[in-house]
């Protein structure tokens, strides 16, 4: 009779963003992000560092959408109004 496990997923593939990715500034996650794509791009890493190292780099890149997309929903444009006078609106980016 054959038997079959099954492994539960990869710890760090069931988590949402690390504390420590949360933290970090656009610059300095964007900064991270590169240094793992070049590590993964080296090819230098074994198998499982590779993995863990992508799964890093998901993570960094979505906290880094959404910064982008948290900084351009702060931003507004300054616009003449129909009186003459400045206002502002928010900016549009499509």
């Amino acid at each position: 009779m054959l038997a079959f496990r099954v492994n539960p997923p990869h710890k760090s593939a069931m988590a949402k963003k690390p504390d420590d990715i949360e933290k970090l500034s656009f610059e300095k996650a964007l900064g991270e992000l590169e240094e793992i794509v070049r590590k993964l791009e080296s090819g230098a890493a074994e198998l499982e560092a590779s993995i863990e190292l992508y799964e890093r780099g998901a993570a960094l890149k979505a906290h880094c959408e959404a910064k982008l997309k948290s900084a351009q929903e702060k931003i507004e444009k300054i616009v003449v109004g129909g009186d003459g006078k400045p206002a502002t609106q928010a900016a549009r980016f499509d």
